[in-house]
């Protein structure tokens, strides 16, 4: 079965068009924020997920809404591709090393969505792509998808590479606890998530 999810959302500020497949496939981004595009394409290679994301955002006011609303969309996608939580792994977590600096994520794909972030960038900007909007994607993401996730970017020099190393490990979690384990167990004490 294939864990695949299409989304569509337009307000006055924002309109994008997703497609996700946890299992790999095509990948093409554009939401008019360079930085930002690497960084959705680089968490899709290092997930191993396909992705196609066109955000049109209100670009002349700044980034904002359009990276926020990306997260929400992505996260929503995220769900939506997951419906039963069924014979996955559940958790997962990664250290992702890029040149000076050091990243950590761990996710619970628990249902119950809450943020921990941890991450203080030297740089206020990258490019385009304003750093405090780091935190901001990640919690769109993690409340709309329904999951528990943990990062930390424990040091570093360059916003570029921090964030970046952020972005790869969240990838690189997702991808282990997304990974679809032998039989249709549900990994919970409780029988439901």
């Amino acid at each position: 079965m294939e864990r695949y999810a299409s989304m569509h959302r337009k307000t006055n500020e924002t309109e994008v068009t997703l497609e996700l497949c946890l299992d790999g496939g095509e990948r093409s981004v554009s939401t008019g924020v360079g930085f930002f595009d690497h960084m959705l394409t680089a968490f899709a290679v290092h997930g191993g997920f396909g992705l196609k994301v066109k955000t049109v955002g209100d670009w002349e006011v700044d980034c904002h809404h359009t990276v926020e609303d990306t997260g929400i969309v992505l996260g929503k996608a995220f769900a939506d591709a997951l419906p039963t939580k069924r014979g996955i792994k559940r958790f997962g977590h990664s250290f992702i090393p890029m040149d000076e600096a050091m990243a950590f994520a761990a996710v619970d794909i628990s249902g119950r969505p809450f943020l921990v972030f941890s991450g203080e960038f030297p740089q206020e900007r990258v490019g385009d792509f304003d750093t405090c909007m780091t935190e901001e994607f990640f919690r769109a993401f993690a409340t709309n998808a329904g999951i528990t996730l943990h990062l930390k970017c424990e040091y570093g020099k360059n916003s570029h590479h921090m964030i970046e190393a952020l972005f790869k490990a969240a990838a690189h979690a997702l991808r282990d606890a997304a990974a679809q384990e032998e039989g249709d167990v549900l990994l919970s004490s409780k029988g439901v998530l």
